[in-house]
């Protein structure tokens, strides 16, 4: 029996981070690891998924696949399902994962465990935990239906190389034209030289303190002299100096780096459920009294436009 399939997220043959972190990690569990990849023209990226652990691929390609849409892809995947019948599939807390996840488990009638942080997968049942209430606290979540489902946070599983036969298996098309519900009428997508900011090592974050444009303007000179991301709170957001895809939070992106630079963000609960769990954070306020700095490793009680200025001069040394 097939064990655990890992959802591919992938866009114009850009395959993202969080996909080999959870090839790597099934991996772990002893049984078959297989890398389902929806799209067109795909079938190249085999070899690319065998190189960390998948022992198949099934290729799911066709125009109905180009883009993404919820219908055409629940209706391929539970058809695959009931015919190869995997004990686990894992899907990536991504916006498009969320969606997939969540439609096929309402299809299948089956249990799915969201955002999971780590894993522990035998046949039957699956133990997942999560963070909750910003991070201060872990829960276990256990799936026992057929198949288990999850989503996985990114940049919480180790990547690491493990060859996989990689054998290349095409099933039978199951969706129809009639099982698209939506459509995708243009793409434009955010070009940016920047890291992508759900997978960057490094992220620097603006917040209310940075009273405008200007002040991120400093958050960006941080961020680029790092090689890091740019991301803001949502009263960044919401004031217009940052765009929607660069939130950090519970209403926007959960990021991990190795180090996140909280700039002028006092640390709202919604703001600290994004990001708490980063390895290492760092916090700039005026205000001492500020809960950012109750998840922050190391803190400076002062001004952005004093510090930033100031250790940015200290890197150009």
């Amino acid at each position: 029996m097939p064990g655990t399939w890992i959802i591919v997220e992938q866009r114009d043959g850009n395959v993202r981070k969080v996909t080999f972190e959870m090839l790597s990690e099934a991996k772990k569990y002893g049984e078959e690891v297989s890398a389902v990849v929806f799209g067109k023209n795909v079938e190249g990226l085999a070899p690319e998924f065998a190189k960390y652990g998948a022992d198949k691929v099934y290729v799911v390609e066709g125009d109905l696949f180009a883009e993404y849409n919820t219908g055409a892809y629940v209706a391929q995947l539970a058809a695959m399902i009931a015919e190869y019948q995997p004990n686990a599939v894992l899907f990536a807390h991504t916006f498009n994962g969320r969606d997939f996840a969540s439609r096929l488990a309402q299809k299948l009638e089956a249990g799915l465990a969201t955002d999971a942080i780590a894993a522990e997968i035998t046949a039957g049942k699956g133990v997942f935990t999560r963070a909750i209430y910003a991070g201060k606290a872990l829960a276990k979540v256990e799936v026992t239906t057929s198949p288990i489902l999850a989503t996985i946070r990114a940049g919480v599983m180790e990547v690491a190389e493990a060859a996989g036969a990689g054998a290349v298996v095409k099933p039978a098309i199951a969706a129809t034209d009639a099982d698209v519900y939506q459509s995708i009428k243009s793409f434009v997508p955010t070009v940016s030289a920047r890291p992508d900011l759900t997978e960057a090592e490094v992220v620097v974050s603006g917040g209310r303190g940075c009273k405008g444009p200007d002040g991120i303007k400093l958050v960006e000179q941080l961020a680029d002299m790092l090689g890091a991301a740019v991301g803001g709170s949502r009263a960044s957001i919401d004031s217009g100096w940052l765009g929607h895809e660069l939130q950090v939070g519970q209403t926007g992106k959960v990021v991990n780096p190795n180090l996140y630079i909280a700039a002028g963000i006092s640390g709202a609960i919604q703001h600290l459920a994004g990001m708490s769990s980063s390895k290492f954070i760092a916090a700039i306020n005026t205000d001492p009294e500020a809960p950012i700095f109750n998840v922050s490793d190391f803190g400076v009680v002062s001004d952005l436009f004093k510090v930033i200025p100031a250790l940015c001069t200290e890197l150009k040394k």
